[in-house]
């Protein structure tokens, strides 16, 4: 490397000291120059990890034990931003002291390699963001801990000793929550949905009739799902007088917080979320209102060693207990899965580039987007609102074209139900702008308008409003 090239490097790493990560798309739409110098930046720190890891004098494993990395990382999350060179230097730092998995003298595994072309293709999804598993998968390792924590023989012998078990979760929960009572074989008829109210809240004393309903039946109830940010509407259920039944009744209580979750992280708006401290398990998804990229999912276990008890099988030809470190840092036996992708080390890195500051910034501007959007299309003639005033980043709503809003109540629903449909058909062939629609049981078709994404501004949600009219005003 000569000497201009040094000095450029120089002056690109002085200019990435002083930019953060809100200096660069997607919330600077002018920080172009500046995003594209960071990403060349760590895709240099790739392309000679790449080129080093194929050398065979390179070592495969720069080896240190956990308590000395641990001493030789900075791992804590900051209460600021970090700056862009500080996340650079991070991951260089993470990558020294990476297994060399694609070294032509790696043998420790049946996945060994790495082929290019597959690397590329994991970096095109990852940049399109459509991987698929999240929330799911951690609602079912609540409902097996749940289960494993009251009745332990099931793990080595099934359900033949286990009573008839019941579940209870918000009719407006999310349908994994009854998946996860098919696949661990309790049973999807043994999932007791409960009602909501008007703002699709589940109804405590609802729950707790249908609890002692279900022990009269001869059932033993031992889990309840509360939800912290519903699918549909957002809600949050009232975890606290949940929590006191579930104490009552000797229940597991967990909270599905996969979309809600982020709200926590705002000391303005985490009062929504009141009393999921009590929770004995939490859903929560950072790649929804935190940002990372799918997948990344977390379930969160108040008690300390229950998913090794739950889930170890202790398969000696892969968890050796007497390697040359501390095993305890060896986590793969907590889980189901066996090879599984690394999902935490972006939510990590991200976190260190935003801070605590940062992420409670994102969290309330989306929530005064939301309140913006909210107020907005309450003005706009042929809007209507499910709810008047959403709690939460979801706003639900239907657009009534100027043809349908004279008609009778029992027509008007009738070609309401048609109208999402045929503008959301619109939007997409025009490629201007999408959004999602539904029914809800006897409610027509309405679009289901959620506000997460940091890159939106105020002009994007005029834009939207004006679209809906401009696609559904013939309808």
């Amino acid at each position: 490397m000569n000497t201009s090239e040094n000095r450029m490097i120089e002056e690109n790493q002085k200019l990435m000291e002083n930019k953060f990560y809100n200096d660069i798309l997607p919330l600077n739409r002018s920080g172009w120059l500046t995003t594209e110098m960071f990403i060349k930046a760590v895709v240099d720190l790739l392309l000679e990890f790449i080129k080093e890891t194929n050398n065979p004098n390179t070592k495969v494993i720069n080896f240190h034990h956990p308590t000395e990395l641990i001493a030789k990382l900075d791992l804590r999350i900051p209460i600021n931003p970090t700056s862009l060179q500080k996340v650079i230097e991070d991951c260089k730092e993470v990558l020294k002291y990476q297994v060399r998995t694609g070294h032509p003298r790696f043998f420790n595994q049946l996945s060994t390699g790495l082929d290019l072309i597959s690397m590329i293709g994991e970096w095109l999804t990852a940049t399109v963001n459509t991987n698929i598993p999240g929330g799911a998968i951690s609602n079912l390792y609540a409902v097996n801990a749940a289960r494993h924590y009251m009745f332990p023989r099931c793990k080595a012998i099934g359900m033949v000793e286990t009573p008839n078990l019941a579940m209870f979760t918000s009719e407006d929960s999310h349908y994994s929550i009854r998946g996860a009572a098919a696949l661990v074989g309790i049973g999807v008829d043994n999932c007791f949905p409960i009602p909501v109210d008007e703002k699709g809240k589940m109804i405590p004393s609802k729950l707790e009739e249908e609890v002692i309903l279900a022990k009269k039946n001869g059932y033993v109830p031992f889990f309840v799902c509360a939800v912290g940010g519903t699918t549909v509407y957002g809600a949050f259920d009232p975890i606290n007088e949940i929590a006191n039944i579930c104490k009552k009744y000797r229940m597991w209580l967990h909270v599905d917080a996969a979309w809600g979750g982020g709200i926590l992280l705002s000391k303005k708006h985490r009062h929504l979320a009141n009393g999921i401290e009590k929770a004995d398990s939490v859903t929560w998804n950072p790649h929804k209102l935190m940002g990372a990229l799918l997948q990344c999912s977390a379930c969160l276990i108040c008690h300390e060693g229950l998913l090794f008890q739950c889930n170890q099988m202790c398969a000696d030809y892969l968890f050796q207990q007497d390697k040359p470190y501390d095993v305890s840092y060896d986590s793969g036996d907590k889980a189901i899965q066996c090879g599984r992708h690394n999902d935490v080390f972006k939510l990590w890195i991200m976190w260190r580039a935003k801070g605590m500051n940062g992420f409670e910034q994102q969290v309330n501007r989306l929530m005064e987007l939301a309140k913006y959007f909210t107020e907005k299309i309450k003005k706009t003639p042929g809007y209507e609102l499910i709810m008047e005033n959403p709690e939460f980043l979801n706003i639900c709503f239907w657009y009534v074209p100027k043809n349908v809003r004279h008609l009778e109540s029992t027509e008007k629903k009738a070609r309401l139900d048609k109208v999402a449909p045929k503008i959301k058909a619109k939007m997409m062939s025009s490629g201007s702008t999408m959004v999602g629609y539904q029914p809800d049981k006897d409610k027509p078709n309405f679009f289901r308008m959620i506000i997460s994404n940091p890159a939106t501004t105020y002009e994007d949600l005029d834009f939207f409003i004006e679209e809906i009219i401009r696609l559904g005003e013939s309808l």
